[in-house]
């Protein structure tokens, strides 16, 4: 696609100069006459750089420049302006301006100051799609999760994503901690600054303030130059301390603090520096028992502590297992080019009797790794990691459950079981003798769960 410019000047000679000129160039030009025409064509043309006169017959130069940069803040504006009038200039840069050229021109500097407008301009252009890619793909509704607890979860997202709180996210590795982290940064006012990371857990204790609060030039034999911190790096967004029931107790002080003066001081510096973050963190170990072994300060635990979110355990919420799987599979088709359409109901029994450690990680490589054996068509049980098969229960004889799942009798079972019975009268196009082959169960076992479910119709 050619870089898009628009000429606003009301001259008709400089119009048609320019047009050419830029036209030659290769570029998509359209021009305007007035201040009107102008912001008219900004609208509809969306042109990466504006050549804007200073003087036009209806509007100011300025006023133009403002409405601009209000409405199309990736245009960049070049100011036109007459030989002398560099007072004007500046203080068209000050408003926004790119840059500015005078009369009369010089053709080469010209289109070389169009290039590297424009080129500016498409790199704020490709940021925002960016920025706009990460905030959908952190909406509530590309969180998978059908069950009850994780609708309580989503619930308690919403309603604390819209303000400054700070949030406390709980649960066991792998669950999804960051990922409820950022769908919280996402869906906030902060959502159009950084969103920054930092695993306590993982940082040498020594490099924990330079990565926190940064340093200056020489404060230490390795700071060959001055760096900022996660703190500075997440100003006017979310600094998000994963694992922080790892961080040293002196480190621990001086986070609280910050948290306090929303100040911080780079190692080796002298000056304090205002942030405004907010700190959204989580950990997988017992914050109160820390405290009471004098590992974690009280002080900060409650600064961190304003609003606390629970993620659940993949085994406490198996109903979520086959939307989990769904994803995964879809996901690892398109990445590796495999052709893995489903998964078999001995399988899916299987993965439903395991208790997944590791979580939904657990789960995603399990299912990467089968994906990898069975290549095409359906997952069977012989593709399954061991460690899923082993720890499997063994199916009640005197029962017929669909496979799928064991008969362990709870509400959680019997949502789960039904949900597996849905997906498969879909598959089989709501045909009863297919849907009771496809389950590997009897006609009479396939009518008596759509009664028990209300799903004869």
């Amino acid at each position: 696609m050619e870089d898009r410019i628009l000429i606003a000047d009301d001259e008709t000679q400089i119009r048609n100069i320019l047009n050419k000129l830029l036209e030659k160039a290769g570029y998509e030009v359209q021009s305007a006459s007035n201040g009107g025409k102008t912001l008219e064509h900004a609208d509809s043309f969306h042109p990466h750089v504006l050549l804007l006169d200073q003087c036009m017959p209806d509007m100011d130069g300025m006023d133009i420049l403002k409405n601009i940069k209000d409405q199309h803040p990736e245009t960049m504006v070049i100011m036109i302006t007459a030989y002398g009038a560099v007072d004007k200039a500046v203080e068209a840069i000050k408003l926004g301006a790119y840059d500015y050229v005078e009369k009369p021109f010089d053709n080469d500097k010209l289109i070389a100051l169009i290039n590297k407008a424009s080129n500016h301009s498409k790199v704020l252009i490709e940021n925002q799609q960016l920025k706009q890619q990460i905030s959908g793909k952190y909406d509530f509704s590309n969180i998978i999760g059908v069950s009850d607890k994780m609708h309580a979860v989503f619930d308690q997202v919403k309603s604390v994503c819209s303000t400054d709180a700070s949030v406390l996210i709980l649960g066991e590795s792998g669950v999804g901690k960051e990922l409820i982290a950022k769908s919280i940064h996402y869906n906030s006012n902060r959502k159009g600054y950084p969103f920054v990371g930092v695993n306590c857990g993982a940082i040498p204790l020594e490099l924990m303030e330079s990565e926190l609060f940064g340093h200056e030039k020489g404060a230490f034999t390795d700071a060959k130059e001055t760096k900022k911190g996660r703190f500075e790096q997440a100003h006017n967004g979310s600094l998000f301390l994963d694992e922080i029931g790892e961080l040293r107790m002196d480190a621990q002080v001086k986070l609280l603090r910050v948290l306090e003066d929303k100040k911080v001081s780079r190692l080796g510096g002298k000056k304090s520096i205002s942030v405004d973050v907010r700190i959204i963190s989580a950990t997988n170990c017992n914050l109160e028992e820390k405290i009471d072994q004098n590992q974690f300060r009280l002080d900060l635990y409650y600064r961190l502590n304003i609003f606390t979110i629970r993620i659940p355990p993949l085994r406490e919420r198996p109903e979520d297992i086959p939307s989990l799987i769904g994803h995964f599979i879809k996901k690892y088709n398109q990445s590796v080019g495999l052709q893995v359409e489903n998964v078999s109901p001995q399988a899916m029994e299987t993965l439903y009797h395991y208790q997944w450690p590791g979580n939904i990680r657990d789960l995603e490589n399990a299912i990467q790794s089968a994906m990898i054996m069975a290549r095409e068509g359906t997952i069977q049980k012989q593709h399954l990691p061991i460690r899923c098969k082993a720890d499997a229960d063994p199916r009640k004889d005197h029962e017929e459950p669909i496979p799928g799942l064991a008969a362990r009798s709870s509400e959680i079972n019997d949502q789960a079981e039904k949900q597996m019975l849905v997906e498969a009268l879909k598959k089989c196009n709501y045909k009863r003798g297919d849907t009771a082959q496809y389950l590997k169960v009897s006609r009479k076992t396939l009518y008596n769960k759509m009664k028990k479910f209300g799903l004869l119709a």
